[in-house]
């Protein structure tokens, strides 16, 4: 009898903190996880501040656009300032020509039209609207930065 509710209580204890759940614990979607174990977002933005090579900025363009595109994990929507980062990425001067003469066949696949420059000032607009909206206490900071963009272009 007292193995048996050692047994129930071990069980219970277990269920309860998720051990025997198989389920994803992840509150939201970084991209495909790596060769590393680590996500896309995780290997491509890392890259991209090391090498900042043409290359790496595809890679991360296309990694933040499958992240924004596809939300996923518990929450089903983009994490905090993924929108935000994307958005300011596809602003900066030289975005657009870097990704329309190093970008890769498959990664332009990833966007309907060849026009990135146009594309990609009206994206990155909707991307800081994005995630004002999914997470409000951003727009102190996202407004200002907006102002400011807008008074470069």
């Amino acid at each position: 009898m007292r193995r048996i509710l050692i047994l129930l209580a071990a069980a219970s204890v277990l269920c309860s903190c998720g051990l025997l759940d198989s389920t994803p614990k992840d509150l939201y979607y970084w991209g495909p996880s790596g060769l590393q174990g680590a996500y896309a977002y995780e290997e491509n933005l890392y890259r991209n501040f090391k090498e900042q090579s043409p290359e790496s900025v595809c890679a991360l363009i296309c990694t933040y656009e499958d992240v924004v595109s596809n939300p996923g994990g518990q929450r089903n929507m983009p994490p905090p300032g993924i929108c935000a980062e994307y958005g300011y990425l596809l602003l900066q001067a030289g975005t657009a020509e870097t990704f329309a003469n190093y970008a890769t066949d498959t990664q332009k696949k990833y966007f309907a039209t060849t026009a990135y420059g146009d594309y990609f000032r009206e994206r990155g607009a909707e991307m800081f609207e994005t995630e004002m909206k999914n997470y409000p206490e951003s727009a102190l900071f996202l407004k200002p930065l907006i102002q400011k963009i807008k008074s470069q272009l």
